[in-house]
Formats: C-alpha cells, sequence, structure tokens
C-alpha cells in the first residue's frame, strides 16, 4: 500500500514561520556581530565548503541540531546554554524554518531565523567567507 503524506514540508515551513520570529536580510545583517547574537548555520558541510561562510557564524548541522542543543544530550554543545539570541539560517530558509521551530519548541529563546537563507544574505551583498579554490580553480563569486 502506498504512503498517504497528511502534511507536506510547505505546511510544515508554513506553521514554523508562523511561530517563529523571522527576519529579512537587513534585518539580520542589523544583528550580525552583536556579542549577545548567535547566527546558526545548519547546512550541511559540503554546502558550506562549496558556497562560503556567514563570518563569525556557529556551524550546527540539521541533523545534530536537538542533541546539540539538549544540555542532557552527550553530544551537547555549551553555546546553546548561553544567555543569548539565536538566529538560524540555512541555504534559502526552510531548513531553517523548522530548525528554528524545533529549538524554540525544546525551550531555547529567544530564537529566529532568517528568510531566504544564506543565498538571500550572499546576494544582498553581505559579508561572506568564500570558500578556498581547489588549486589551479577560480573563485567563484
Amino acid at each position: 500500500m502506498p504512503q498517504t503524506i497528511t502534511t507536506g514540508w510547505r505546511a510544515l515551513v508554513d506553521a514554523a514561520n508562523a511561530e517563529v520570529e523571522v527576519l529579512d536580510v537587513d534585518a539580520a545583517a542589523a544583528l550580525h556581530g552583536r556579542e549577545e547574537v548567535v547566527f546558526v548555520d545548519i547546512r550541511d558541510i559540503r554546502e558550506l565548503n562549496r558556497d562560503g561562510r556567514m563570518p563569525g557564524a556557529f556551524h550546527a548541522p540539521r541533523g545534530m541540531l536537538e542533541f546539540w542543543i539538549d544540555p542532557e544530550s552527550p553530544y551537547h554543545k555549551p553555546i546553546f546554554a548561553e544567555d543569548k539570541s539565536f538566529v538560524f539560517f540555512c541555504a534559502g530558509g526552510m531548513r531553517s524554518a523548522l530548525a528554528a521551530k524545533t529549538a524554540q519548541d525544546m525551550g531555547l529563546k529567544p530564537v529566529k531565523h532568517v528568510s531566504g537563507g544564506f543565498g538571500a544574505w550572499k546576494k544582498a551583498g553581505k559579508p561572506v567567507d568564500l570558500p578556498d579554490p581547489a588549486p589551479g580553480e577560480a573563485v567563484k563569486g
């Protein structure tokens, strides 16, 4: 018998966006670099190595997020216990909506996420650390 999906990804992302504070790129940029704000990049390491990174962002792969947030987990990362605001982002703003909602549901606060993600950040000309090119390869920018 085929599976029947009753709630699709769009509905999940829309529900997350209704519950989590969503920042556009300019609002996120206004917070970037502040000591009391942690930007959390949930993209896969291959995406970071291919597309670049937001300077100063903490990388927390989406698959480990719940384990890194929970202080009872053997994988807990102390940064998530700090009294700071957390701004999540991914490549396009969908995974970060889900991640931010999950973090908020776990009790992390305050939590926000960047609409359009790193792609919108980069397109808007915000600061980016580009990956090192492979030998003999030019940097794409």
